[in-house]
């Protein structure tokens, strides 16, 4: 469980220093460009992704050391259904925009390849052993797939 705990905080460190280094990307007060939409349809989805890894390997292990607040944080099974309700006409409307913008098909499929994943782990694998380990891969590309995305759209755009 150290192992676990230990990877999440390097994925976590790693992410901050990205955003750190790409100011653009945790927000600019700027006036609104014409892919100020696809951004914040981007920043929402790669929330919503490290959200969905926090949820999945962060909440069990809080659960464990401290079993009371399992009455506390009791989420309905439901609830993976929705949030995937939400991801994938949002990532992939991002992803599709991004195409459109950079013309790269990478993105794009690495997303699908994430939110096909997702799922397959809701519907499934739900209460299964193989449900962390595919959510975990598929957040983990459709992060991957929305950073990539942003950066080959705002890459055109450096001079």
């Amino acid at each position: 469980m150290e192992k676990s705990l230990a990877s999440q905080v390097t994925l976590y460190h790693y992410i901050t220093m990205f955003m750190s280094r790409n100011k653009e990307f945790v927000g600019s007060a700027g006036p609104a460009s014409p892919g100020h939409t696809e951004d914040w349809l981007e920043r929402v989805a790669v929330g919503a992704s490290l959200l969905c890894l926090l949820h999945c390997l962060a909440l069990p292990l809080l659960i464990a050391a401290l079993p009371a607040l399992s009455r506390l944080l009791a989420i309905p099974e439901s609830f993976h259904l929705l949030m995937l309700l939400i991801a994938i006409p949002s990532s992939g409307v991002a992803l599709l925009m991004g195409r459109t913008r950079h013309g790269r098909l990478w993105p794009l499929l690495v997303g699908m390849a994430g939110l096909a994943c997702l799922t397959i782990a809701t519907l499934f694998f739900e209460l299964t052993p193989l449900e962390l380990p595919v959510t975990v891969v598929g957040s983990l590309a459709l992060a991957v797939a929305h950073v990539a995305n942003w950066r080959l759209r705002h890459a055109q755009h450096r001079h």
